[in-house]
């Protein structure tokens, strides 16, 4: 991974947001999310971008690390948590989920992608950033 900057972060989302694009020419809408989730994760490889999956969220509540079975959908360069949606309609619950995963795991970005749209770039992505962008410089 390289130095984390917001110049680097604005990259590094741009790369995300073309990968779904792509995944998203050639595979269409209408599929399940997971099917979505295995594309991105490859798209993204042949990008040279690492990304982990479906990998537990610690949960840390007064102290103690509790057992929940939370998993986000993609840890793109430990830097942006990606949640990936293949849904009708984006309720506002989805960007909270997002933005809880970002805070959690002490990544200063989150991106919310709907597979289920026309146009992924208009209509299909949402990022967000947290106070850990906030102090980040700008590179």
């Amino acid at each position: 991974m390289k130095k984390l900057t917001k110049k680097y972060l604005k990259e590094l989302t741009f790369e995300i947001i073309g990968a779904a694009i792509e995944v998203h020419k050639e595979m269409g809408p209408g599929l399940l999310e997971q099917v979505y989730e295995e594309c991105m994760v490859y798209e993204l490889e042949l990008r040279g971008i690492k990304a982990t999956r479906q990998q537990r969220v610690p949960i840390k509540y007064k102290g103690k690390i509790l057992e929940a079975d939370l998993r986000y959908d993609l840890l793109v360069e430990n830097c942006i948590v990606v949640e990936l949606k293949a849904v009708l309609e984006m309720i506002p619950i989805f960007e909270a989920q997002v933005m809880s995963y970002a805070r959690i795991l002490e990544v200063p970005k989150a991106i919310l992608i709907n597979f289920t749209c026309e146009n992924i770039f208009k209509h299909g992505q949402k990022t967000f950033v947290n106070e850990f962008f906030r102090i980040l410089p700008e590179g």
